[in-house]
C-alpha cells in the first residue's frame, strides 16, 4: 500500500525556518518523481516544488524560489522541503504528492506569524 506521511508542520514567527519530511513506503521511493504543493485558506492547491527520482532536477515556483529548497533521501525514502526566510504569505497546508499514482499525502500545516 503507498503511503506519505508528512511531518514538520508548526507556527513560526515570519523570517524563521522550518523543514518538513514525507515518509515514503509501499513504492520503490528511487525511483520517482516527488513533489510538494500547497493549500492557503480559500485559495486552490499549488505545486510548490518538484524533484526528479535521483534530484539531479529540481523546480519550483516563483513565490518560494531562493528560499524553499526540496531534497530527497532515496536511502531513507524521505523527502524534505526546507523552508527559509517564511512569511505569512506562506501559511497553507503542505502536501506530499506522487504524481505518477495520484497520491496524496494526510497534509501538515505551516503557520508564519507574529
Amino acid at each position: 500500500q503507498v503511503q506519505l506521511v508528512e511531518s514538520g508542520g508548526g507556527l513560526v514567527q515570519p523570517g524563521e525556518s522550518l523543514r518538513l519530511s514525507c515518509a515514503a513506503s509501499g513504492f520503490t521511493f528511487s525511483s520517482y518523481i516527488m513533489t510538494w504543493y500547497r493549500q492557503a485558506p480559500g485559495k486552490e492547491r499549488e505545486l510548490v516544488a518538484q524533484i526528479s527520482s535521483y534530484g539531479g532536477s529540481r523546480n519550483y515556483a516563483d513565490s518560494v524560489k531562493g528560499r524553499f529548497t526540496i531534497s530527497r533521501d532515496n536511502l531513507k525514502n524521505t523527502l524534505y522541503l526546507q523552508m527559509n526566510s517564511l512569511k505569512p504569505d506562506d501559511t497553507a497546508v503542505y502536501y506530499c504528492f506522487l504524481p505518477s499514482r495520484k497520491i496524496w499525502g494526510q497534509g501538515t500545516l505551516v503557520t508564519v506569524s507574529s
